[in-house]
């Protein structure tokens, strides 16, 4: 294994026995999951309901999977740009609905002929560097209820970071032209992009690779891309038990160094 490499380090066989049983542990453990031999729709959808129950999205196809690739009639159309070729930031899947699916599966038909590595970052590392730097006031205001609105006339008031009576903690975020922020978030919102850049690790998927990941703990991007990309996506919600996002991460294992904040949009 390359050091660093997030597939790697998070793969399971989802063939073997008992894998649902481990796929699902290390959802509650990690939030991330790694695949391969997915090489059809029909595996997809197979493992998918396995899995999860599924849920239609705007761009679905009948059998509940979205087909991702660029669609140049949708280029530069607010909550669009999954469909077009250009980068994506760092974002939760369908952030301006009340409960967004908890589940992502995002797997590869047909990788970009340069470009397009998908960009996945821990919510809970995200979390902790935002509580390290500046007695955390970041992480306190970006808490706070109903600062942030995700989404068109449809949307949703919400906050970046939600926590539970359980001590849990969520994470929803866009970065787009759909969303809209209270005036005590707007000095934040650098610092945001930034600790969420910092903790992006790359995963260039080849085909009948994949990934699932926990939509309430991990933020996912894409770098822009030439070439006829093809993914197929699956939302929903788990067949099992999974807390809701992360428990936040102690003092001592809370980065301790600030790399240059990046300036943004």
């Amino acid at each position: 294994m390359r050091p660093g490499d997030l597939f790697a380090a998070h793969f399971l066989d989802h063939r073997a026995p008992g894998a649902s049983a481990q796929i699902a542990e290390q959802l509650r453990e990690d939030g991330l999951v790694t695949l391969d031999q997915l090489a059809t729709r029909n595996d997809v959808l197979a493992f998918s309901s396995r899995i999860m129950t599924m849920s239609a999205h705007r761009d679905s196809d009948s059998d509940g999977l979205t087909t991702i690739r660029c669609i140049p009639r949708h280029a530069g159309r607010p909550g669009y740009a999954g469909l077009g070729n250009g980068e994506l930031a760092p974002h939760t899947e369908r952030s301006g609905l009340p409960h967004p699916p908890r589940l992502m599966l995002l797997v590869c038909s047909q990788p970009a002929e340069s470009g397009g590595e998908c960009l996945l970052s821990d919510g809970l590392r995200v979390h902790a560097d935002l509580l390290e730097h500046q007695a955390g006031e970041a992480a306190d205001v970006l808490t706070r209820a109903r600062t942030a609105y995700f989404g068109a006339g449809d949307g949703h008031p919400t906050q970046v970071f939600t926590p539970h009576l359980d001590g849990r903690v969520s994470i929803r975020l866009r970065l787009d032209a759909l969303a809209r922020w209270s005036p005590l978030v707007l000095p934040h919102l650098s610092e945001l992009q930034a600790a969420a850049s910092r903790h992006q690790r790359p995963v260039r998927l080849e085909p009948g690779q994949a990934y699932l990941l926990d939509n309430e703990r991990w933020l996912h991007a894409r770098a822009g891309f030439d070439g006829d990309r093809v993914h197929l996506r699956g939302l929903g919600d788990p067949r099992f038990v999974l807390p809701r996002g992360f428990m936040p991460a102690p003092p001592a294992s809370r980065p301790t160094t600030r790399p240059e904040v990046l300036s943004w949009a």
